[in-house]
C-alpha cells in the first residue's frame, strides 16, 4: 500500500531530555512539502556526535530531537517540485547540504552550503516548522537528517543518489565519519608523500585522517590516544609509532619533539574535539611549515590556548567541515571507490544492532569498545 502524501507512524530513537538514554517511541513523519524529500532509513551509524548532542556539547541539537544523521536507505516521496528523485533511489542524506545555486557552492573555495546553515541549527526545515511529531509534541530534527527515525523528511539538496548495488550498511558510513576524516589529510591537508604526522584520537574519523596520510604516502604516521588498545587496532590502517599521553609525564608535543629530531611533524591532525589537544595537535607540528588542522569539534565557546609565536615563524592552523568533500559531487564517486576496493570502509563497522538496541550501541562508543556501531532500522 502506496504511503505517498500520507502521514507515515514509524519507530524511532527520540532525545527527550539532556543527558538521558533514548527512548524508543512511534513517532508520525509528515509528508514531504514543495523542495523536500522523505526516505526511508535502513542503516545508519552511530557518530560521536549523536552522543555529544545528547550531552549537550553542541547548541544545534534542540530537545526533544531525533539524533543521527550517517545512514543510507531509499526514497519514499518526494514533493510537488522534485524531479531529481523518485521513489525507491538509493540515497544518502547529507547533514551537509550542497544547493548549488548559492555564493558558497559555486565557489571551489569551500564545500559549505548557505541554505541550510540557520535552519538545521535551529532544528528545523526550511519553512521553520518540523515533519516529525511524537506524543502530541514537535520534534526537532538533528543536523536537517534525524536519521535515529525509519523515516525521516530532508531538504531537496541534503539527499544524493548513490550506486544501488551498495552495501547500505557500509555506505551509511560515507555520509559522515570516513570522508571526514579521510578528507582531512587528502583534501584539507594535502598531505604530501614521504612526510611525517600525527594524529590525536583514534576513533573512526583519526583512523580515517590516518588512512588518508597513509594514502598521500606519508611515511611515518604518529597516533595519540590514551586507550593503549588503539595501537593494534591504528596499524591496520596505517600508524607506524604509537603515544600513549598516559605513559608520559611530559606533554605529548615535547614527546613528539623528540621523536621527530626537535622539528616535529608536517602535518597534525586532531581529531578529539578537545582544546587542549587541539593545542598539543599545534605545538607538535614542524616549527617553520607544519600544517594542523582543527577535525574534532570542540563545544562552543572554547579557545585555543596558543601563544602567538608558536604561529609566528611559520606553523599554519585550519580546519574544515566533512573532509572539505562538497558532499552532492563527492559521495557517489566515494561509494564507487568503495565499492571498487579503493576505499577502505568495512573495517570500521564493528558492530550491528537493531533500532530497539541502539543505546547499546552509544555505550559502546562512550567506552571506546568499538569505532562504528550500525543500526539495522527495519
Amino acid at each position: 500500500m502506496s504511503t505517498k502524501g500520507k502521514v507515515i507512524t514509524c519507530r524511532a530513537a527520540v532525545a527527550w531530555e539532556l543527558n538521558k538514554p533514548l527512548v524508543i517511541e512511534d513517532i508520525e513523519v509528515d509528508p514531504p512539502k514543495p523542495g523536500e524529500v522523505r526516505v526511508k532509513i535502513l542503516w545508519t551509524g552511530v557518530c560521536g556526535s549523536d552522543a555529544g548532542a545528547m550531552l549537550g556539547k553542541f547548541p544545534e541539537a534542540h530537545f526533544p530531537f531525533v539524533p543521527g544523521h550517517e545512514a543510507a536507505g531509499v526514497v519514499e516521496s518526494v514533493g510537488s517540485d522534485i524531479s531529481e528523485f523518485k521513489e525507491g533511489d538509493t540515497v544518502v542524506p547529507l547533514w551537509l547540504s550542497q544547493c548549488e545555486q548559492c555564493d558558497f557552492c559555486k565557489s571551489p573555495k569551500t564545500n559549505v552550503c548557505g541554505k541550510l546553515i540557520a535552519t538545521s541549527k535551529l532544528g528545523v526545515m526550511v519553512d521553520g516548522t518540523s515533519r516529525l511529531r511524537c506524543r502530541g509534541k514537535t520534534l526537532h530534527t538533528f543536523l536537517g537528517v534525524s536519521s535515529f527515525s525509519q523515516y525521516t523528511v530532508l531538504d531537496g539538496s541534503a539527499v544524493v543518489k548513490v550506486n544501488p548495488s551498495a552495501p547500505l550498511d557500509k555506505v551509511c558510513l560515507i555520509g559522515c565519519g570516513v570522508p571526514t576524516g579521510y578528507g582531512s589529510a587528502v583534501n584539507i591537508a594535502k598531505v604530501e608523500k614521504g612526510s611525517t604526522c600525527a594524529v590525536w584520537g583514534l576513533g573512526t574519523i583519526g583512523l580515517a585522517a590516518v588512512m588518508g596520510c597513509r594514502d598521500a604516502g606519508a611515511a611515518r604516521i604518529i597516533g595519540v590516544d590514551v586507550n593503549p588498545a588503539k595501537f593494534e587496532l591504528g596499524k591496520q590502517f596505517g600508524v607506524t609509532e604509537f603515544i600513549n599521553p598516559k605513559d608520559h609525564e611530559k606533554p605529548v608535543e615535547q614527546v613528539i619533539l623528540e621523536m621527530t629530531g626537535g622539528l616535529g611533524c608536517d602535518f597534525t591532525f586532531e581529531c578529539v574535539g578537545n582544546i587542549n589537544t587541539m593545542k598539543s595537535a599545534i605545538l607538535g607540528s614542524h616549527l617553520m611549515w607544519g600544517k594542523s588542522v582543527m577535525v574534532g569539534v570542540a563545544p562552543g565557546g572554547h579557545e585555543i590556548p596558543v601563544e602567538y609565536k608558536a604561529i609566528w615563524l611559520g606553523r599554519s592552523i585550519t580546519a574544515g567541515l566533512f573532509g572539505g568533500y562538497k558532499p552532492r559531487d563527492s559521495i557517489p564517486k566515494l561509494v564507487n571507490q568503495y565499492m571498487d576496493k579503493k576505499l577502505s570502509v568495512d573495517e570500521f563497522v564493528h558492530h550491528t544492532r537493531s533500532l530497539e538496541k541502539i543505546n547499546e550501541g552509544l555505550d559502546l562508543l562512550k567506552k571506546g569498545e568499538t569505532l562504528r556501531t550500525v543500526i539495522k532500522m527495519h
